[in-house]
């Protein structure tokens, strides 16, 4: 029987198996957060950004926002223009606010009828939203869109934050947006300077037994790892990307850390479910129990959140440093058992 190191940091989470799916978890825990819906600014327009091809695109009306992507929608909301979306994909969990908006599929199987029928003025998202003719579709239809590159470090989080921000005519407040994510990442080397080891971090894309992957190198999993001081061990064995988990590769990476987001580990059965994925048991992290799970928006969603996730996970994997999570509200072990909701944030 596999004995669970439950850490401060890694049980922080310990009654949200009570009742409800997936959503409504993530639907409560984005109420507790003060600051996730900031009071609107005043959009100057017309508003010109460069979009992912390098073409100038003038946005005159921000009136009826259709965000593509989660981590979109999450800035525009903070932003201060919550108000003013119309409707978000399947992947926008966070605020609450979003949660309850109406949904137009998920970002990378989007159909052109259901977001014209919601008569938006603005589409914006990344490349990760598609398909491709969809989206042109929309132009076509006349409506402005913006498409902008997918950002893979948390250091283009920002840049991607100062664009979102310049086309909503908003460029003094995706600035101070930008600065705090900056801010955050700088702090959290600062933190992480003064330790010798690294820890070695295995992160696991599991969504019930269909999908079963590790991160390697080029993933927004790694991205995290190394931001937060931990080794990837994926990456470190050569994984590209997101590979099938087998039991001779985890054998391999030999990791002392086991990071999941939360809805794969809940898809699962929570961490005894985990433990009977052949090859897990077998390696340090799983001989010790030592699983952490991160709220999957939160960890991977490169929205305005991710300086401070990154800072969180660094204390999480990091057993000697000293300081209190900044959001333990988005963090732990205990989730819902297998038949939960899956998110589909990464």
């Amino acid at each position: 029987m596999t004995t669970l190191k439950l850490t401060r940091r890694s049980a922080l989470i310990g009654s949200f198996a009570a009742a409800g799916m997936l959503t409504g978890l993530v639907r409560r825990v984005a109420a507790q957060s003060g600051d996730a819906t900031p009071v609107a600014a005043e959009p100057v327009l017309p508003a010109t950004v460069t979009d992912v091809t390098g073409t100038a695109i003038e946005v005159t009306d921000v009136s009826r926002i259709i965000p593509l992507n989660g981590n979109v929608a999450e800035t525009v909301f903070a932003l201060g223009l919550g108000a003013n979306v119309v409707a978000v994909d399947t992947s926008a969990l966070y605020p609450a606010e979003a949660l309850a908006l109406p949904k137009i599929g998920y970002q990378r199987q989007l159909a052109a009828e259901g977001i014209l029928s919601f008569e938006p003025t603005l589409v914006i998202g990344t490349e990760n939203a598609g398909p491709a003719d969809v989206i042109e579709q929309i132009r076509s239809a006349g409506v402005t869109v913006v498409i902008l590159p997918v950002q893979m470090t948390a250091e283009g989080t920002a840049t991607e934050i100062r664009d979102i921000a310049a086309a909503v005519g908003l460029p003094e407040r995706g600035e101070e947006l930008a600065a705090q994510v900056e801010a955050r990442i700088a702090e959290t080397q600062e933190l992480i300077a003064s330790v010798e080891e690294q820890p070695r971090v295995a992160f696991l894309y599991i969504r019930g037994e269909g999908t079963q992957m590790m991160a390697g190198a080029n993933s927004q999993a790694d991205a995290v790892i190394t931001a937060a001081g931990g080794i990837n061990v994926g990456a470190e064995i050569g994984l590209d990307g997101y590979q099938p988990i087998t039991p001779e590769s985890l054998i391999e990476a030999a990791p002392d850390t086991l990071l999941l987001m939360q809805a794969g580990l809940a898809s699962v059965g929570g961490v005894d479910g985990l433990m009977q994925i052949p090859g897990i048991a077998q390696t340090p992290a799983g001989e010790t129990g030592n699983v952490i799970a991160f709220e999957d928006l939160y960890l991977l969603g490169f929205g305005p959140r991710i300086g401070d996730a990154i800072y969180d996970l660094a204390l999480a994997i990091h057993p000697t440093l000293e300081g209190e999570p900044l959001h333990p509200e988005w963090q732990g072990t205990d989730v819902l058992g297998p038949d939960a909701e899956a998110s589909p944030a990464a």
